[in-house]
């Protein structure tokens, strides 16, 4: 018996790069795509351990954990690392950026996460582009969340790696990711003794094995169905224009923040500013006396299929994550992610106003 997922037929090197090709037309970037056979963690922590090591001095920015992460991994390598923290409520801004170099001009590599999705921020990529450009150093980009939510553009904003995902914005699998590669970026780890070789961390096996080698043969056996979905995400974007699904988690955000508004019960956005909200999702501040996580479990009992969430670690007592991305960038995950948070407030005795919410976030998407 056959069957449709199971019995593919092999993919091979000239669909892989055809892939690949598709991916950069979405970035609009001219440098080298390398799509990585596993979730976006594999590309970057590679890119990290490929690029970074002693020697290296980084400026690490840090918006939500995984800067954190970043941070680990950065020291981890041997790099000295400065960190640039910012409260999770708001966004890092080029004129930060710009005082850490003044303050540490031996700085050459920069790392940031464009959108975090788990604290709900967003940071002005192009304005920092253009500032750590002028100091030189090479840029490190986590658009994990942020591609299909909203531009993603590493030549125009000079990002040397820039590290994509299929599974939040582009409404894909998890198991596949891709990076950009810029000619800067591969003579940085070349030039890096402790660069990963002969590993699945490995950017450089891959340039030298596939890229150099006119990307005729893959270095091992690909993941087949994950390739044929990230295939597909893609297509899906450009079937509709990437700036029409854009708009659709702009409109999800700003429906969602005006929602949670006037739902009322003392809910309230987590992030301070609308301007440094992601629009890949929305995260909220539980009401005081109210524990997030119980709150959202409360919400999902009466209906498991809203995209809410609470925060990851310390934070699930305080935050609540409205991810409306990908399949749930529409008006009715939004309305029903309200009414679900409206009836687990009222069940908790506070007052809410679930039909002024509604007409709030219809008004918003409008």
């Amino acid at each position: 018996m056959t069957h449709p997922f199971l019995d593919l037929a092999p993919l091979g090197a000239d669909r892989f790069a055809a892939i690949e090709d598709r991916v950069a037309r979405l970035l609009g970037t001219e440098q080298d795509v390398v799509i990585m056979q596993g979730e976006a963690l594999l590309p970057l922590e590679g890119a990290i351990r490929a690029a970074a090591g002693p020697g290296t001095t980084a400026l690490n920015v840090i918006t939500g954990p995984y800067g954190q992460t970043f941070g680990d991994w950065l020291r981890d390598c041997g790099a000295t690392v400065v960190d640039l923290a910012v409260p999770f409520h708001t966004a890092v801004t080029a004129e930060q950026v710009r005082q850490a170099f003044a303050e540490h001009p031996e700085i050459d590599f920069v790392s940031l996460v464009h959108a975090e999705a788990a604290t709900g921020n967003t940071n002005p990529v192009a304005e920092i582009g253009e500032v750590v450009r002028a100091h030189g150093a090479l840029f490190y980009l986590d658009a994990v969340a942020s591609i299909g939510a909203e531009p993603v553009l590493p030549d125009a904003w000079g990002v040397d790696l820039c590290v994509i995902g299929a599974q939040k914005a582009m409404g894909g699998p998890a198991g596949v990711s891709a990076v950009s590669v810029s000619e800067r970026a591969w003579a940085r780890m070349a030039a890096n003794p402790r660069a990963p070789r002969r590993s699945y961390l490995s950017l450089l096996d891959w340039k030298e094995r596939w890229i150099d080698g006119g990307r005729k043969t893959l270095l091992h056996a690909p993941a087949q169905l994950e390739m044929l979905a990230l295939e597909a995400c893609v297509e899906r974007i450009e079937a509709v224009g990437p700036d029409t699904v854009m708009a659709r988690h702009a409109s999800a955000a700003t429906a969602t923040r005006a929602g949670a508004l006037a739902l009322g019960g003392g809910l309230e956005p987590y992030v301070y500013e609308a301007r440094d909200a992601a629009p890949v999702a929305t995260t909220l501040r539980a009401p005081s006396g109210v524990v997030a996580s119980e709150l959202v479990a409360r919400a999902l009992g009466a209906d498991p299929a809203v995209p809410l969430a609470a925060g990851g670690g310390a934070l699930a007592k305080e935050m609540i994550r409205v991810n409306h991305y990908g399949a749930d960038a529409t008006p009715g995950a939004v309305r029903a992610s309200l009414a679900a948070l409206g009836a687990a407030l009222s069940e908790a005795g506070l007052s809410v106003d679930v039909a002024g919410a509604l007409r709030a976030a219809e008004e918003a998407w409008r």
